[in-house]
């Protein structure tokens, strides 16, 4: 009788002792992948390009819930987060739900922000800008507006420059600045610069050591998909400015 007594007692006392940990475990995983503020690198893990004084991420929904405060106080060999371009909307109805947050958050760390819009090919380009327009309040000391177009989505090239058009000068009429616009390289040079080059241009082209590889003059040069920034879980596009702090003020809407 003593020796069962003993059994069920060490029974229930490894049993307490696997729920235990099982609880502490858990814990500790639901924290790692959904608390930001357990999310710390040693570096940003990729090669940031010399020469530029300027640098800064875009993020949208897929970067998760941000610690902006550990964005903001990150630094890796002189290199800080100085700006974000957050995506605000898409086509002509949706909304990222990160934005509103985002947003505020940028502002309450003193990160310079900006918003982009992700566009649809062969949707309106004008409902498309009030999509944007009706989310996004822009101020003093912001970035300019951002079209971000990559696909036609089978649309023609006709119909494409249209809806662009539409959507640029409603917006630029908007909040009297000139947007700027995000693409690829060879669809910058396919689709849009007979038309738009007077547009101050964001490009993405990556593993370029130096420089994007075209000869239009950018603004932005997003080198990078695959950055670690503390604060954020998953990773993050990288960009430079191709000038200077003075340049980048001048850039800002007034």
């Amino acid at each position: 009788m003593a020796k069962r007594k003993k059994r069920f007692i060490l029974y229930f006392i490894k049993l307490f002792a696997g729920i235990a940990v099982a609880i502490i475990s858990g814990y500790f995983v639901y924290n790692y992948f959904s608390n930001p503020d357990d999310i710390f690198y040693p570096g940003f893990e990729i090669s940031v390009p010399s020469g530029y004084p300027i640098h800064g991420i875009d993020v949208s929904k897929y970067q998760n819930t941000i610690n902006w405060k550990q964005v903001k106080n990150m630094k890796v060999n002189n290199v800080t987060i100085d700006f974000v371009f957050i995506k605000a909307t898409e086509g002509v109805g949706n909304i990222d739900n990160q934005f509103r947050r985002n947003w505020l958050q940028a502002q309450e760390q003193h990160i310079c922000k900006g918003a982009y819009h992700f566009f649809i090919a062969g949707k309106d380009g004008k409902r498309q800008a009030a999509n944007f327009i009706e989310l996004v309040d822009l101020k003093k000391g912001d970035l300019p507006p951002v079209l971000d177009i990559e696909k036609t989505y089978g649309v023609g090239a006709d119909e494409l420059v249209k809806e662009i058009n539409d959507w640029l000068t409603v917006v630029k009429n908007f909040y009297g600045v000139k947007p700027i616009i995000y693409t690829n390289i060879k669809f910058y040079e396919t689709y849009l610069q007979n038309d738009f080059g007077e547009y101050p241009l964001w490009i993405a082209h990556y593993l370029q050591p130096a420089k994007p590889s075209i000869e239009h003059p950018w603004a932005f040069w997003q080198h990078s998909k695959s950055g670690r920034v503390n604060g954020i879980s998953n990773v993050v596009d990288f960009n430079v400015f191709s000038g200077d702090s003075s340049e980048f003020k001048k850039l800002l809407i007034q």
